[in-house]
């Protein structure tokens, strides 16, 4: 019987180092095709991941992936959200007719939180530009866009042929909020904001596409019906599709990946299977034409597969393991589950993943979508694991191979539900975490990733060695940022 390791039983050895913190570089891999300034994403987890964590996460050079506990529909509006809130030029941007009331400008405002409309006509000639500043609300509910936009000869236009550095000149000199482009007939082909542009100053290392928009990813599962949201998904805009699976290495997933594969709206799209804790499980799933895996069965801390089923590999050595099958193809391996501090991180991409995907440490941002609750004077959010009861009512029960399942008395759970400590701004909890990272790295002699897995050497350490590391033989009274018990 072989003998497999997690976080808690290793260290890293110190290596000889003329690497500060501020100059290691943590530009890694998801996928084939998406590159991260930052390896960390959030699980695609309904208490984890919805729009708001995925901007946040992108500004700062990570991934969010949108969870699939939503109908197709609702996920694929999610997407857009995030690819819609910072780009170059906003090819398909909100319009209205002349003859909508205000009421629908509101509504957008409301849904979208844009201020600022162009106004087409039926052949999608620019009209004008309805702007906040043109009705109050409730009073002008009931007036048409027409009665009182600001018309286009009162506008300044660009034309289809100005890329986008010009036109953020143009913004600049013109002091413009929003500057709409035309083509030669007149039709509005794309709109440029000027809260792009300033957000562009403020992230500099955010993640974005060729567009300029955030990258976003999300989560699918198997069939035909999964199918169909893959392809709006795509019409969307996502950037990758993750297959959401407790069991990565099954004929459903291997499937599903080669459907996609040849599929002619979605094949041109990264696809990331998981979750598997195996060489094996690797080797296969990159015969499918696989682009990233996902690995780690039962680490995760609202996870209970491995006290029901009894099955799982411990985190580390499953990473290991998965690294070994890879061999010399180049398909990026992501470590999902099992991350309680920034030094676990060092740990998982030491042992050859190329990104870590969070669930407990990300759900207690103020980004995450969980319910925020006060106990005992202090704020906790709502966490649960996909293979709890109430996820799995509300559309996960197919990860874990019950889709059949309609009597929910019937469900057999593989997670629970609980409550996590508030841990505030996603800003300020990345900064702990890359902070800690890097630092770890600086031990290592390492200025990057690749270095880091070449020069790491694991030690094993007993239960005493453990003990020691924690803090010990005193009251702690005030908490670290970066130190959660």
């Amino acid at each position: 019987m072989n003998e497999y390791l997690t976080f808690d039983d290793v260290l890293l050895v110190p290596q000889y180092s003329d690497i500060l913190p501020k100059d290691v570089l943590l530009n890694s891999k998801f996928s084939r095709q998406i590159s991260l300034k930052v390896p960390i994403i959030s699980a695609a987890m309904d208490k984890v991941t919805e729009h708001e964590m995925a901007i946040a996460l992108a500004l700062e050079g990570g991934l969010g992936i949108i969870h699939k506990n939503l109908t197709p529909e609702k996920q694929a509006d999610e997407i857009r959200l995030v690819k819609r809130f910072e780009n170059g030029f906003i090819d398909n941007p909100i319009t209205v007719s002349p003859k909508a009331k205000v009421e629908e400008i509101y509504k957008i405002f409301l849904e979208k939180d844009y201020e600022k409309v162009p106004v087409l006509d039926e052949n999608k000639k620019l009209l004008g530009l309805i702007t906040e500043l043109d009705w109050f609300w409730p009073h002008d509910k009931s007036k048409k866009v027409k009665d009182i936009m600001t018309p286009i000869d009162k506008l300044t236009v660009a034309k289809d042929n100005i890329n986008l550095s010009q036109a953020n000149k143009m913004i600049r000199e013109k002091n413009l909020s929003i500057l709409c482009v035309v083509d030669k007939k007149g039709c509005l082909k794309s709109v440029v904001t000027r809260r792009d542009l300033e957000k562009n100053k403020e992230y500099p290392n955010s993640n974005k596409d060729k567009n300029k928009s955030l990258l976003v990813g999300a989560a699918i599962g198997v069939g035909d019906f999964e199918l169909e949201r893959a392809r709006l998904l795509v019409d969307a805009g996502v950037d990758c599709l993750v297959l959401d699976s407790a069991h990565g290495h099954s004929k459903n997933i291997m499937e599903m990946v080669k459907i996609l594969k040849k599929d002619k709206i979605t094949k041109n799209i990264d696809v990331v299977a998981g979750n598997i804790a195996t060489k094996k499980a690797v080797v296969d799933l990159i015969k499918t034409g696989v682009d990233g895996i996902k690995v780690g069965i039962g680490p995760g801390s609202i996870c209970t597969t491995r006290v029901v089923a009894g099955i799982g590999v411990p985190q580390l050595s499953a990473i290991m393991e998965a690294k070994k099958g890879l061999g010399k193809k180049d398909v990026p391996i992501i470590a999902d589950g099992g991350i309680k501090y920034s030094g676990d991180i060092v740990k998982a991409l030491a042992a050859g993943a190329n990104s870590v995907m969070l669930g407990n440490i990300l759900a207690g941002a103020e980004e995450s979508p969980g319910e925020t609750e006060f106990f005992n004077g202090r704020m906790y959010k709502i966490y649960r694991g996909m293979g709890s009861i109430s996820a799995m009512k509300k559309g996960s029960k197919d990860r874990y191979g019950q889709s059949n399942v309609n009597d929910d008395a019937k469900f057999v759970p593989e997670g629970i539900e609980g409550k996590i400590l508030y841990r505030g701004k996603l800003e300020k909890i990345l900064y702990q975490l890359i902070g800690g990272l890097k630092s770890g790295m600086s031990y290592n002699g390492s200025k990057n990733i690749s270095e880091l897995q070449k020069k790491a050497e694991f030690i094993r350490v007993t239960n005493a060695s453990f003990k020691e590391s924690h803090p010990h033989d005193i009251e702690i009274t005030k908490e670290a940022p970066n130190y959660y018990l």
